[in-house]
Protein backbone atom coordinates (compact mmCIF):
# COMPACT_ATOMS: atom_id res chain seq x y z
CA UNK A 1 0.00 0.00 0.00
CA UNK A 2 3.18 2.04 0.86
CA UNK A 3 4.16 2.04 -2.53
CA UNK A 4 0.99 3.42 -4.30
CA UNK A 5 1.13 6.12 -1.65
CA UNK A 6 4.45 7.21 -2.73
CA UNK A 7 3.05 6.86 -6.49
CA UNK A 8 0.56 9.04 -6.23
CA UNK A 9 2.27 11.51 -4.03
CA UNK A 10 4.60 11.15 -6.98
CA UNK A 11 2.21 12.34 -9.56
CA UNK A 12 0.81 15.03 -7.67
CA UNK A 13 4.26 16.03 -7.87
CA UNK A 14 4.53 16.12 -11.48
CA UNK A 15 1.31 17.62 -11.68
CA UNK A 16 2.65 20.66 -10.27
CA UNK A 17 5.47 20.66 -12.19
CA UNK A 18 3.54 20.50 -15.30
CA UNK A 19 1.23 23.64 -14.43
CA UNK A 20 4.09 25.26 -12.99
CA UNK A 21 5.49 24.77 -17.12
CA UNK A 22 2.28 25.92 -18.82
CA UNK A 23 2.36 29.37 -20.72
CA UNK A 24 1.41 31.93 -18.79
CA UNK A 25 0.09 33.95 -21.67
CA UNK A 26 -2.49 31.92 -22.48
CA UNK A 27 -5.30 32.47 -20.49
CA UNK A 28 -6.82 28.65 -21.20
CA UNK A 29 -3.41 27.17 -20.57
CA UNK A 30 -4.14 28.67 -17.02
CA UNK A 31 -7.82 27.57 -16.98
CA UNK A 32 -7.35 24.09 -18.07
CA UNK A 33 -3.99 24.15 -15.86
CA UNK A 34 -5.83 25.08 -12.64
CA UNK A 35 -8.22 22.40 -13.54
CA UNK A 36 -5.74 19.65 -13.63
CA UNK A 37 -3.97 21.10 -10.70
CA UNK A 38 -6.96 20.43 -8.55
CA UNK A 39 -8.24 16.88 -9.65
CA UNK A 40 -4.40 15.48 -10.31
CA UNK A 41 -3.26 16.83 -6.92
CA UNK A 42 -6.43 15.58 -5.14
CA UNK A 43 -6.00 12.14 -5.98
CA UNK A 44 -3.05 11.61 -3.15
CA UNK A 45 -5.29 13.68 -0.87
CA UNK A 46 -7.98 10.85 -1.39
CA UNK A 47 -5.63 8.04 -1.52
CA UNK A 48 -4.28 9.00 1.68
CA UNK A 49 -8.21 8.78 3.27
CA UNK A 50 -9.23 5.79 1.60
CA UNK A 51 -5.71 4.57 3.58
CA UNK A 52 -7.24 5.66 6.95
CA UNK A 53 -10.46 4.04 5.88
CA UNK A 54 -12.91 2.80 8.97
CA UNK A 55 -14.39 -0.12 7.14
CA UNK A 56 -14.49 -1.49 4.00
CA UNK A 57 -17.48 0.45 2.59
CA UNK A 58 -15.66 3.84 3.15
CA UNK A 59 -12.22 2.72 1.61
CA UNK A 60 -14.85 1.63 -1.66
CA UNK A 61 -16.05 5.22 -1.02
CA UNK A 62 -13.09 6.87 -0.74
CA UNK A 63 -11.27 5.00 -3.91
CA UNK A 64 -14.43 6.03 -5.67
CA UNK A 65 -13.24 9.41 -5.36
CA UNK A 66 -9.88 8.73 -6.48
CA UNK A 67 -11.26 7.37 -9.42
CA UNK A 68 -13.13 10.12 -10.28
CA UNK A 69 -10.40 12.78 -10.34
CA UNK A 70 -7.93 10.65 -11.82
CA UNK A 71 -10.79 10.22 -14.64
CA UNK A 72 -11.41 14.38 -14.59
CA UNK A 73 -7.58 14.59 -14.33
CA UNK A 74 -7.08 12.61 -17.65
CA UNK A 75 -9.81 14.71 -19.56
CA UNK A 76 -7.78 17.97 -18.50
CA UNK A 77 -4.65 16.46 -19.78
CA UNK A 78 -6.09 15.29 -22.89
CA UNK A 79 -7.33 18.76 -23.47
CA UNK A 80 -4.43 20.40 -22.92
CA UNK A 81 -2.99 18.30 -25.78
CA UNK A 82 -6.01 18.45 -28.33
CA UNK A 83 -6.17 21.89 -27.60
CA UNK A 84 -2.34 22.44 -28.98
CA UNK A 85 -0.94 23.67 -25.61
CA UNK A 86 1.07 20.93 -24.75
CA UNK A 87 2.69 18.70 -27.21
CA UNK A 88 1.76 15.29 -26.91
CA UNK A 89 5.31 13.90 -26.80
CA UNK A 90 5.16 16.50 -23.68
CA UNK A 91 2.41 14.71 -22.18
CA UNK A 92 2.22 11.25 -23.14
CA UNK A 93 4.35 9.58 -19.10
CA UNK A 94 1.88 11.62 -17.90
CA UNK A 95 -0.73 10.74 -19.74
CA UNK A 96 0.14 7.02 -19.22
CA UNK A 97 0.83 7.57 -15.77
CA UNK A 98 -2.65 8.47 -15.56
CA UNK A 99 -4.19 5.86 -17.00
CA UNK A 100 -2.14 2.93 -14.80
CA UNK A 101 -3.39 4.62 -11.52
CA UNK A 102 -6.96 4.58 -13.02
CA UNK A 103 -6.26 1.03 -13.81
CA UNK A 104 -5.17 0.16 -10.18
CA UNK A 105 -7.74 1.99 -8.44
CA UNK A 106 -10.66 0.28 -10.45
CA UNK A 107 -8.92 -3.15 -9.88
CA UNK A 108 -8.96 -1.90 -6.31
CA UNK A 109 -12.33 -1.48 -6.08
CA UNK A 110 -13.52 -4.50 -7.61
CA UNK A 111 -11.07 -6.82 -5.64
CA UNK A 112 -13.16 -4.43 -2.42
CA UNK A 113 -16.24 -5.32 -3.81
CA UNK A 114 -15.31 -9.01 -4.17
CA UNK A 115 -14.21 -9.07 -0.45
CA UNK A 116 -17.64 -8.12 0.46
CA UNK A 117 -19.38 -10.61 -1.43
CA UNK A 118 -17.46 -13.33 -0.07
CA UNK A 119 -18.41 -11.62 3.40
CA UNK A 120 -21.83 -12.42 3.23
CA UNK A 121 -21.83 -16.16 2.07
Amino acid sequence: MNDLRDRTKSFALRIVKMYASLPKNRPEAQVLGKQVLRSGTSVAANYREACRARSPAEFRSKMGIVEQELDETQLWLELLVESGIVKNEQMNELLSETDQLLRITVSSITTSKKGRKNEKA
